[in-house]
């Protein structure tokens, strides 16, 4: 699996949703897959939801927000871009992670959960960039072939 640490400046981090909605955006345009993204605070989640539907005056991302922790995306006909606090059984997807932990403690408490590549942000703050060390460590220990991006 490829991992993927957007190391943000500090412009882009004071518009986060804006950049997550253009990251959403690209990674669509670039592939066939699914998106999903991590999200465990309500609030940005809530924010995020309606930031994808005004992306551009003349379209939206479609998205769905996954509220059921038994949701099997095999079973639904799902958007592109699904929001969550969880990974759902069965996704093969891409993951652009928002949490503080790694995609892998996400995926040994789903079943049959394969991402296919990961996106993580890290905000120039003191606690972000720690976190994206131990996930950074995390993933390397697992074998992932890791990239990092200063936008």
């Amino acid at each position: 699996m490829n991992v993927s640490f957007y190391v943000l400046t500090e412009n882009k981090a004071q518009d986060f949703l804006g950049f997550i909605c253009q990251l959403t955006q690209t990674a669509l345009n670039k592939s066939n897959q699914s998106l999903l993204i991590l999200i465990d605070d309500d609030e940005l989640l809530s924010t995020l939801d309606e930031a994808l539907w005004e992306q551009e005056a003349t379209s939206f991302i479609p998205h769905q927000r996954l509220l059921n922790a038994d949701t099997d995306i095999n079973h639904k006909a799902l958007a592109p871009v699904l929001l969550s606090n969880y990974m759902p059984a069965n996704f093969k997807g891409m993951v652009l992670n928002t949490t503080i932990h790694p995609v892998s403690a996400f995926m040994t408490a789903t079943i049959n959960a394969k991402p296919t590549r990961v996106l993580e942000l890290i905000k120039p703050d003191a606690a972000s960039v720690q976190e994206g060390r131990h996930k950074y460590k995390s993933y390397q220990q697992l074998g992932y072939e890791l990239t990092h991006f200063t936008v």
